[in-house]
Parts: structure tokens; C-alpha cells; sequence
């Protein structure tokens, strides 16, 4: 299990290639990677994430351990990016690993749920006209929680 919270930028292809190379067991590796989108308006600056240390990893690590415990997974990676970043970059991957893709696809879905909902990250974003910081949204939680069945 690999988790990190960093604010370097990382390079997709590197990352998904090293976590697929570690996994000998598996015939399927999902990724899912986030990418900082412009507001409907076109004005956004960019984004800045915040997050406290130490809680920040130690939630990650609980959300990945559920994932491997209730999927039959061999490996889970989460990778979230702190600090500010501009539209078109990268904020954050997940990676799984499973023996069939329906756990790799579902463990996957699941990490991405529980870090838009319940991941103790905060994102402000900044525009030409001010800053706000971005709201829970309704479909979010209710993504979340079909989880709990």
C-alpha cells in the first residue's frame, strides 16, 4: 500500500508503470487520475489544497486498508497533491490491483468516493473575480453512500 500527500507534480506514466510493475498476482490494474478543472465561467486561477498533516495520511491509509480488506486486492495506491495548481494539472491518483477487474474497477471507485467526501483535504479555489472554497457537493454523498450497503 502506497500513500502520499505531496505538493511536487508527478509524472502519470511513471506512476501507473512502477505500481502495474509491483503487482505479480494480479490481471488487472485500474487508475484513476484527478485533474484540476477550469469553472464553468472559464475564470479559475487556480486551486489551493490544504490539509493537515499526519491526520491527512493516516485517513488515506484507513480508506486504503478498507479497500484491500473488502476488495480482494493485492496492492492500493492513493497519490493527493497539496498546494496550489493550475487547470490542466494533476491532483491526485489512485491505483488498485486485483486478480479480476470487477474488484480492481470497484476498489478504485470506491478510494476516489471516500476521498471526495470524507478526506480531510481542503480546496479553495481562486479566480479572477476572488476565492471561495469549494463546497460538498449532494452527489458526492450519495456516491458515498452506496458503500455502506
Amino acid at each position: 500500500m502506497d500513500i502520499r500527500v505531496q505538493q511536487e507534480a508527478f509524472d502519470l506514466g511513471a506512476e501507473a508503470g512502477a505500481f502495474a510493475n509491483k503487482t505479480s498476482a494480479s490481471g488487472a490494474v485500474v487508475t484513476f487520475t484527478g485533474i484540476v478543472r477550469d469553472t464553468t465561467k472559464g475564470t479559475l486561477d487556480y486551486m489551493d489544497i490544504e490539509h493537515y498533516p499526519g491526520m491527512t495520511e493516516a485517513a488515506l491509509r484507513q480508506i486504503a486498508h478498507n479497500a484491500l480488506t473488502k476488495w480482494s486486492l493485492e496492492d492500493a495506491m492513493v497519490l493527493h497533491r497539496i498546494g496550489k495548481m493550475r487547470p490542466g494539472e494533476t491532483i491526485m491518483m489512485v491505483a488498485t490491483a486485483a486478480r479480476h477487474r470487477k474488484d480492481a474497477f470497484e476498489a478504485a471507485e470506491f478510494l476516489m468516493d471516500f476521498l471526495k467526501s470524507r478526506a480531510p483535504f481542503w480546496k479553495k479555489e481562486v479566480t479572477k473575480d476572488g476565492s471561495a472554497w469549494v463546497e460538498a457537493r449532494d452527489e458526492d454523498e450519495d456516491a458515498l453512500a452506496r458503500w455502506s450497503s
